[in-house]
């Protein structure tokens, strides 16, 4: 007598479908194969840190501030709008903005319910303009007119906190004061095993020690472009990472 056995689910259509915790792994993508521990002394910071910045700058070798200006006051003006704002709106907004008041006197005398219709696209509008004509008011009455070269002149002003400073400086400045630290910036440092640290004062006080002072404007804008190409919030691409075999992927729960 022919033996009594279960059907097999590779006999059924419903087997051929993966089960319901693997189908949600599958749509959530494997990780890369197991990722190296972060570095935990000082020289093997320091050593990683080297490796990240070769291996980004040979990947993004025209990385750079991707807000439009001419002049000092105009990335100041730009960089206070594109807070919660992508620089491409920042782009398109500041032109018609900097025609109507090309310099810091223009902008100080300027009627904030008209900055606000100007800037009204890049969110937070009514708080934004308040900033930009305080800002230009700041610089009329402290500095002439003129955007100043020093950390504490730049965060004295309306609107301007560290990382517009640090912006400030090393790019219309060249001067290289600290690492701008953004969303970017503060979330790869961590994925890199650079620093535990999530507020942006103490990520940039971890990032300054480990690389060369000449490094920290070009540090930031390197970051920036593979946190908004390769690295990204909700699920990094980490298979066609750079970094991928140096890379601890700290905090990395599913990837691409």
């Amino acid at each position: 007598m022919p033996e009594n056995r279960r059907p097999s689910r590779r006999s059924t259509p419903d087997a051929q479908q993966p089960t319901a915790p693997a189908a949600r792994r599958s749509a959530l993508g494997a990780l890369p194969p197991k990722a190296p521990r972060p570095p935990r002394s000082r020289a093997a910071l320091r050593a990683h840190a080297d490796l990240l910045f070769a291996r980004l700058h040979a990947a993004y070798p025209d990385a750079h501030c991707e807000l439009d200006f001419t002049t000092p006051l105009e990335l100041l003006v730009a960089t206070i709008l594109s807070a919660q704002c992508t620089d491409k709106r920042v782009n398109l907004v500041t032109p018609a903005l900097f025609a109507r008041f090309p310099t810091a006197e223009a902008l100080a005398a300027a009627d904030v319910a008209e900055v606000e219709e100007l800037v009204r696209s890049t969110g937070f509008f009514r708080n934004k303009a308040r900033s930009v004509v305080g800002m230009a008011r700041a610089l009329v009455a402290g500095h002439g007119g003129a955007v100043p070269r020093e950390m504490d002149a730049l965060t004295g002003l309306p609107g301007v906190g560290r990382k517009t400073a640090n912006v400030i400086l090393g790019n219309a400045f060249g001067m290289n004061e600290g690492v701008v630290v953004d969303t970017h910036v503060g979330r790869l440092a961590v994925r890199l095993g650079l620093t535990r640290e999530t507020d942006p004062v103490r990520v940039e006080q971890a990032l300054v020690p480990l690389f060369p002072r000449e490094r920290w404007a070009l540090l930031s804008h390197l970051l920036i472009a593979h946190g908004r190409a390769i690295c990204e919030a909700r699920v990094p691409k980490c298979s066609a990472c750079v970094l991928a075999d140096v890379c601890p992927r700290v905090g990395v729960v599913r990837a691409t």
